[in-house]
């Protein structure tokens, strides 16, 4: 199994540790390099998965790439020869894994778009008949497909804390009328290029959140973008509502972590070998299935 990433070592930089990826201030940039730190249940593992990082990142890659001309993205280099002087001996921490992004004024919204009834969406129609205030009709299954698309924003949570799904009314008072519309007409734009290029290869993006910041009064698509981590991708020829489905990402952690009764309230804990190597392989499957390259070991 290959050499893994768990924290980035650069001596003499100021570093900010998110869930998953090491941050480093540049001024008017940022170099984001993501780890192979595995977090499930807003808790992050002690194990490492090998690959993760690299995968994570060159899906995003591609999918800003993807969409170049529907939307304008933070990235400005992923080449480790592009970055700062102070960065360049540390290829082999960075390579594959990092990029060099504007740095923009983060606004402070979460926008989930949902295609599918899931997650905490399956949870709050079961309660209420709604998602987020979106009122649905009755008698929808577990990962049913929605009439339409919905945007469900969230409020940005910290490390270790959950995520809280706001209506739309909320989001407005969050960050203006102009931004709020901006963000879920370009938000529900993106998810729907993209679900159709998911679906030309096999798979249902069911859910997605995306990141947005402001740069040179312009908003702009930030962090991570379609990712297993961001976003539920499931494969459709095995697709069923009315149960779980599997899914391309961290499905073997979480649960692996249900059948032991893990404490979602305490410390991360080594996961076994043959789950971390199952999910390393569902993570690069993932890779390959949305790119249709074959991943480089």
């Amino acid at each position: 199994m290959a050499n893994t990433i768990s924290q980035t070592q650069i001596p003499n930089m100021a570093v900010s540790h998110g869930k998953v990826r090491d941050i480093y201030d540049l001024g008017d940039q940022l170099l984001i390099v993501a780890s192979d730190r595995i977090s499930a249940f807003d808790v992050i593992m002690t194990s490492p998965i090998p690959y993760k990082g690299i995968v994570l990142t060159q899906i995003s890659l591609f999918w800003f790439d993807f969409l170049a001309d529907t939307v304008e993205n933070h990235l400005i280099s992923p080449n480790v020869a592009d970055f700062p002087v102070a960065f360049r001996p540390y290829a082999d921490q960075l390579t594959g894994r990092s990029m060099l992004v504007k740095k923009t004024k983060v606004l402070p919204v979460e926008c989930v778009i949902r295609g599918y009834l899931a997650g905490s969406g399956w949870k709050d129609y079961q309660a209420t008949g709604s998602v987020c205030g979106v009122k649905l009709p009755p008698g929808l299954k577990q990962c049913q497909k929605l009439p339409e698309l919905i945007f469900t924003p969230a409020t940005k949570a910290e490390i270790g804390a959950h995520d809280e799904n706001i209506s739309f009314d909320t989001c407005v008072d969050m960050i203006g009328t102009e931004a709020a519309n901006y963000v879920r007409d370009k938000s529900t734009e993106i998810f729907t290029k993209a679900s159709a290029h998911a679906e030309s290869r096999g798979i249902i993006l069911s859910d997605t959140k995306f990141e947005w910041g402001i740069t040179d009064d312009k908003i702009i698509l930030i962090d991570e973008i379609l990712t297993p981590d961001s976003s539920r991708f499931w494969p459709a020829d095995k697709y069923e509502p009315g149960r779980d489905q599997e899914s391309f990402d961290k499905q073997f952690v979480r649960n692996y972590l249900e059948e032991i009764n893990f404490d979602k309230s305490g410390p991360g804990i080594e996961l076994p070998p043959d789950i971390i190597e199952k999910t390393s392989a569902k993570y690069i499957e993932g890779y390959e299935r949305i790119t249709g390259k074959t991943f480089e070991l």
